[in-house]
């Protein structure tokens, strides 16, 4: 399976309230669905920081479920071990919020579903410890037996929500990126 990454620094502009950033999303996660459908693919979520944001996204829009296969909410390493089979050993190595732990969890979320395109986002939404970095998520994407997409995203301290808005923004970007890769 290839790469590729991708480090993108965002700051999203203060003027832009919640609300209208949920009403894009909605709009964005819309357009997501009929391209699935369009290709005949279904999406997996393996979410984090966006505590199943982007499943709900995605489950929003009538008749349009059915291709969405399923989200796993792993917040903890615990859930993240016994939910997407990823090595806690690898948790302890890399930590939570890293490239190789987003690829683990796009890659369990792929062989614990019947998706054919699986999305991951892992990251600090807020203050969790002693040298973590506020608003870094790592993204990764991969359709089944296709090449791997990595994102890692460090959107700064803007806040709990609009952090969890912005990651699932740029996984509903990732999901389109890994629809247009050619098919295995």
């Amino acid at each position: 399976m290839g790469t590729s990454s991708h480090e993108e620094f965002a700051v999203a502009r203060t003027g832009e309230e919640l609300p209208d950033q949920m009403a894009n999303l909605s709009a964005q996660a819309l357009e997501v669905l009929k391209n699935l459908r369009r290709h005949k693919l279904s999406v997996a979520t393996a979410e984090s920081c966006t505590g199943g944001l982007l499943a709900s996204l995605l489950t929003d829009k009538d008749g349009l479920g059915r291709w969405f296969d399923r989200g796993f909410v792993t917040y903890t390493d615990e859930a993240k071990s016994d939910m997407l089979g990823v090595d806690l050993v690898e948790i302890v190595r890399h930590g939570a919020v890293s490239r190789e732990i987003a690829s683990a969890m796009v890659q369990g979320a792929l062989e614990h579903s019947k998706a054919d395109i699986a999305i991951a986002i892992t990251g600090y939404a807020g203050p969790a410890g002693p040298g973590d970095e506020v608003g870094l998520v790592h993204l990764a994407s991969a359709r089944r037996n296709g090449r791997l997409i990595q994102r890692v995203c460090r959107f700064g301290s803007l806040g709990r929500e609009r952090i969890r808005y912005l990651a699932a923004a740029r996984a509903l970007e990732m999901i389109v990126e890994a629809l247009e890769m050619e098919a295995p």
